[in-house]
């Protein structure tokens, strides 16, 4: 017998599919959301009711925002003949707050799994290869350092050698402040193939 109502067990169990969020968090955070509905529940209601309505996936790189054009595509004062090629929203939002890249960017929309089904035909590479076409100079290549993000990486690769754009990749390896006890192999891997000279 449950000791909630379904609403609340329909609540908990959406939450529950939310990244980072377990049965037991969501447990949690249903009942602070319960015990402030004024303050928290409600305004977080009409929050998600208002996104939901006016959030567009961008037709030119894939982001999420307002319009479409998205407002990084419609920025004048970005480097239209830099492009950095993401597999999700996620990875472009997290490079924007590091405020390391000014040009422009491309969401594929995952990485290729076989595993998952996720093919060429699946994510957004024919519009890429278009993107290129227009007079990019440098495509990067930021994807994951996972096995399904280092085969998208060489998929895009070869995909692009012939258009004879430039073809870059994040370096992988020692993060900044990083102690090589607390690597793991494949990270210790990847920075021992990415050494340069002094």
């Amino acid at each position: 017998m449950s000791t909630i109502g379904p609403e609340i067990e329909r609540l908990v169990q959406l939450l529950a599919r939310l990244p980072g969020l377990g049965p037991r968090s969501a447990r949690r955070a249903t009942l602070e959301l319960l015990k402030k509905r004024e303050a928290l529940m409600e305004p977080l209601a009409a929050a998600l009711r208002d996104a939901a309505a006016a959030i567009k996936t961008c037709g030119i790189c894939g982001n999420l925002d307002t319009s479409s054009p998205c407002a990084l595509c419609r920025d004048p004062r970005r480097d239209a003949h830099l492009l950095c090629v993401v597999e999700d929203v996620a990875d472009l939002w997290a490079l924007e707050r590091a405020g390391v890249f000014r040009g422009r960017y491309h969401v594929l929309g995952g990485a290729l799994s076989a595993l998952d089904g996720v093919t060429p035909e699946r994510l957004n590479v024919a519009s890429l290869a278009s993107r290129v076409a227009e007079g990019v100079d440098e495509v990067i290549l930021a994807m994951n350092a996972t096995v399904e993000g280092q085969t998208t990486a060489h998929y895009l690769m070869d995909a692009l050698a012939p258009t004879g754009v430039k073809l870059t990749r994040l370096a992988h390896g020692v993060p900044v402040g990083g102690e090589l006890d607390y690597l793991d192999e494949g990270t210790l891997s990847a920075a021992f193939k990415a050494r340069r000279s002094l």
